[in-house]
């Protein structure tokens, strides 16, 4: 079978049936890496989330998998692979700051990071479960920042509780209702634009938004 990325994400529930009939309980273990992958490292932003978690709530709500073992083992997916590139960020990431002369990896704009979590970082934790690319790069960005651990993990507990339980659970309950179902592919592409939205905002506004220093 050919593996497209672009039918994967939106024919999830098709290969989610597949993937429960050909590996049973290994489902669990699959579904588990993906999460702690997309959340603990920051190379890969790109792999799925929300209409990862909302298939999966739905496949659960077929007799797939177990519903409340499935939104626990995603909900510590999440919080393994926070903590995870959090410290991977507190450990390694000064080092990529460690060149004066880069063009990129500037000490002022990790400054400018630190003093932006030391301000807003409990709810920019939070809020990012809910951002595509964000959610992966936000925790490394609170490790570089060295932001108080207890607090972080505090709002990535909530964030991720309010994530993985939210979407899971709409799954569950509203993804096997007929309409939704003969429509699933729409409904991803409906995620996976409205969780951009906010970052699209964000880019036009930093670009288009502030008036010229100079006339």
């Amino acid at each position: 079978m050919d593996f497209n990325p672009i039918d994967i994400i939106l024919h999830l529930d098709v290969y989610l049936d597949m993937l429960v009939r050909d590996y049973g309980v290994w489902i669990y273990a699959i579904l588990f890496l993906v999460i702690f992958c997309e959340t603990g490292l920051v190379v890969m932003p790109f792999l799925p989330g929300d209409s990862l978690l909302f298939i999966a709530g739905a496949v659960a709500a077929g007799g797939g998998m177990d519903p409340v073992l499935l939104g626990a083992l995603l909900m510590l997916a999440a919080i393994l692979g926070d903590s995870t590139n959090y410290v991977i960020g507190r450990t390694a990431g000064e080092r990529l700051f460690s060149n004066p002369d880069s063009k990129i990896f500037r000490r002022d704009y990790l400054q400018k990071t630190h003093d932006f979590y030391e301000r807003h970082g409990g709810k920019t934790v939070t809020m990012a479960r809910f951002l595509p690319i964000f959610r992966t790069f936000a925790p490394f960005v609170a490790g570089v920042a060295r932001m108080f651990y207890p607090r972080f993990f505090m709002f990535s507990v909530f964030g991720t509780i309010l994530w993985v339980g939210g979407l899971v659970t709409l799954g569950y309950f509203f993804g096997n209702v007929p309409f939704i179902k003969t429509n699933l592919s729409l409904l991803v592409v409906a995620i996976i634009v409205l969780s951009l939205v906010p970052m699209i905002i964000g880019v036009v506004r930093s670009r288009f938004g502030r008036s010229p220093s100079k006339a």
